[in-house]
């Protein structure tokens, strides 16, 4: 199965290079924040993220931003080929919804990939079914997904895995964004736990 192709020693090397790389992203953007942040929150100020695409889903229909975030969603960066971060770090965003979802707050988790060529709709499809019932996994050529991956400030490279031309791994970013109809609410780090992100997520959309 595509979440068990590579060891676990592997995606210990990747988180690390992953987290270094997601925080570099992301400190020369940031300003003074307009609101108290929670720790698990990344400062970005008031600088723009976000915007309108269409992609594909794990059905093979094409849809728009609009469509896919039509309320709350907890959107991720990855791709179903990552030895252990991507999983890891989606099972915490679908657990999160799920705590959400028992104090009545409803929150779509919603994935993009940056690997299209590999993750066509039958590999998200997959992954989306193993993931959470209610996730939409997205995938596109390479353009939309470079698009919407720059419109969200994310990092992702190719790298190539010695020995092998069709086995690689990609670094990419690995925050998660709470956004809304309205625009990126916040964007969290990976350490946060289920628990936290649930009640950071409730606390802002108590807020709005």
């Amino acid at each position: 199965m595509a979440l068990t192709r590579r060891t676990l020693a592997g995606g210990a090397v990747l988180a690390a290079l992953l987290g270094a790389a997601g925080l570099a992203g992301f400190l020369w953007l940031a300003q003074e924040p307009s609101r108290p942040l929670s720790p698990i929150e990344v400062n970005i100020g008031e600088m723009k993220l976000g915007g309108p695409f269409t992609l594909t889903d794990q059905h093979g229909r094409r849809v728009t931003s609009a469509e896919v975030i039509d309320g709350p969603a907890l959107l991720y960066f990855g791709y179903t080929f990552c030895p252990d971060v991507c999983p890891v770090d989606v099972a915490v965003i679908a657990e999160a919804v799920d705590l959400l979802a028992r104090r009545g707050i409803e929150v779509k988790p919603v994935f993009i990939t940056v690997d299209p060529a590999r993750d066509t709709p039958e590999a998200l499809a997959y992954w989306a079914e193993a993931m959470h019932p209610k996730m939409v996994a997205l995938t596109g050529t390479p353009e939309e997904i470079a698009a919407v991956a720059k419109a969200y400030k994310v990092y992702y490279k190719k790298v190539e895995v010695e020995g092998s031309e069709a086995d690689y791994l990609m670094n990419h970013t690995t925050f998660t964004y709470l956004v809304t109809p309205d625009g990126v609410r916040a964007v969290l780090r990976r350490e946060a736990s289920p628990e936290e992100m649930a009640d950071v997520v409730a606390a802002i959309l108590a807020g709005s």
